[in-house]
């Protein structure tokens, strides 16, 4: 694909199959040949408009125009840089501060004041509907940037992990190598196109002649919405985060009676818990269920294993995967043991944070044989049969009292308690020090009700596991963990509601 490109494999499809379905929504299906010939005509617009390379902020949500808008900047020349409707003004300008996009294409009300030249939806329409037949002298290849996710960065201004055409088809490649994607499945589009958690599902299944299935927002917040149309979809690939499905398991008809189609679950963006994969393979037991592994600034993903029975047996914290074969894994190692930082080298490693050289220079870094390699942050390590595994994130450890504590660890812990069915655990703290760990835990809904007597029972079981030490203090029973907008848990907004 490296040769032919990522949008000529797409544009493929418009020409050889033009009535083979793309997208579709409750409202309408969109053909290849409406991806090809809308992406087609709002390329020549770009093109022959923008002098400067610039990125071209795309902003909305799930809409087909989002996909037409994405091709049609790669097209023309251009990286594409997507926005969710729902993200805070403040964001936006520190976005556009950082990217200086040379335009933007706007599917809902844009608000802010700006100077850049915006395409608002209507004027969209116009210019897609126009009939081109134009060679694109320079579309987006090789090392250029194809698309910009804007991560959140520690000082509290966004950095934007850039992702070369060449990073994209070393991802695409392998998905459609490893995972058991056949020609014209339906994919699960439910991850907003801001996270980079969607390019597991928009490309593979646009580059196999795929269909995707968008879930909007106002479905997936509405339980009783989701759960009616759910089945609806006939999906065969089910893409999105473990906080998701677990949302979705607490519908009993969730199983494979009731979806009887979907044959492939792909997790990524957060830790798959036991409890969870344990769950999914009662409910479907013939669908393959794969936990992969991979940051932003490495395309996605970058390792991936099917979750098996002997596998749920062997292991209380599932392994991540294999590792691609394109790419190289190495453990830096701060102390005694096979532990230590996660490090990823390989073809799909971004080149760095756009405009941003002093946070680029902290994390990536080339190898002597001139490989791109970043430091993840993740702690981990790998087994001798080349299983990768994952212990949290280096900066969640936390010290109390002296000792050091991984907070994952103590997760792990209180899920062993069949009464418990999600939990999390943050810290207090007195200044600048911890002064104590509260747990917040989602029960079964068979757990009688919440109380004094429950907490400290949880407490207990937890002494057969960990130190002294590494007990919360305080246990707080919640009825639903709260997510962000890429619907990860919100670990942060937990955090500030016991430090308030």
């Amino acid at each position: 694909m490296k040769k032919k490109g990522i949008v000529a494999a797409i544009d493929f499809w418009g020409v050889s199959d033009p009535e083979r379905i793309a997208y579709q929504t409750s409202e309408k299906n969109y053909t290849y040949k409406e991806l090809k010939q809308s992406s087609d005509a709002l390329g020549y617009y770009l093109e022959k408009r923008l002098l400067e390379k610039g990125p071209i902020v795309v902003f909305g949500n799930l809409e087909f125009e989002m996909v037409v808008a994405f091709l049609g900047a790669s097209k023309a020349g251009h990286a594409y840089l997507p926005i969710d409707a729902q993200t805070p003004k403040e964001r936006i300008e520190a976005i556009l501060r950082v990217a200086e996009p040379s335009m933007i294409i706007s599917l809902n009300d844009w608000e802010i004041e700006t100077e850049i030249p915006v395409i608002h939806k209507d004027c969209l329409h116009s210019i897609i509907t126009l009939m081109v037949e134009y060679p694109f002298e320079q579309p987006v290849k090789e090392n250029e940037n194809f698309y910009l996710i804007f991560t959140s960065g520690t000082t509290g201004e966004p950095k934007g992990v850039q992702i070369s055409h060449d990073n994209l088809v070393s991802f695409v490649d392998w998905v459609l190598t490893d995972f058991p994607i056949k020609e014209g499945e339906r994919f699960l589009a439910q991850a907003p196109f801001s996270f980079d958690l969607s390019v597991f599902t928009l490309y593979p299944a646009l580059v196999s002649g795929g269909i995707i299935s968008p879930l909007s927002k106002e479905i997936v917040q509405d339980f009783q919405k989701l759960f009616t149309v759910l089945p609806q979809l006939e999906l065969n690939f089910w893409v999105s985060t473990p906080s998701f499905v677990d949302m979705c398991l607490m519908d009993p008809a969730f199983d494979a009676i009731h979806l009887p189609e979907l044959s492939t679950f792909i997790f990524c963006g957060e830790e798959l818990t036991k409890k969870t994969a344990q769950a999914l393979v009662a409910r479907f037991p013939l669908a393959d269920i794969y936990n992969t592994y991979g940051p932003t600034e490495a395309t996605v993903a970058i390792s991936s294993v099917l979750i098996t029975k002997e596998i749920l047996a062997r292991y209380e914290r599932l392994p991540i995967g294999y590792v691609k074969s394109d790419t190289a894994v190495s453990i830096l190692k701060k102390g005694e043991g096979d532990r230590g930082e996660i490090l990823i080298t390989g073809p799909s490693v971004s080149k760095g944070y756009l405009n941003n050289p002093e946070k680029t220079k902290e994390v990536f870094f080339q190898t002597t044989g001139g490989r791109q390699s970043y430091r993840t942050g993740d702690a981990g390590y790998l087994a001798e049969d080349g299983l990768l595994f994952i212990e949290g994130r280096i900066d969640q450890q936390v010290k109390l009292h002296g000792y050091r504590i991984e907070l994952g660890d103590i997760e792990h812990a209180l899920l062993k308690d069949e009464r418990i069915n999600q939990a999390i655990v943050v810290p207090k703290y007195q200044g600048s020090k911890v002064q104590q760990l509260v747990a917040f835990v989602v029960l079964n809904e068979e757990t009688p009700d919440a109380n004094y007597q429950l907490a400290r029972s949880i407490k207990q079981g937890l002494s057969d596991f960990l130190m002294d030490y590494m007990i919360p203090q305080r246990v707080i029973f919640i009825d639903q963990l709260p997510q962000t907008n890429n619907g990860k848990i919100d670990r942060k907004a937990l955090t500030a509601e016991v430090n308030r």
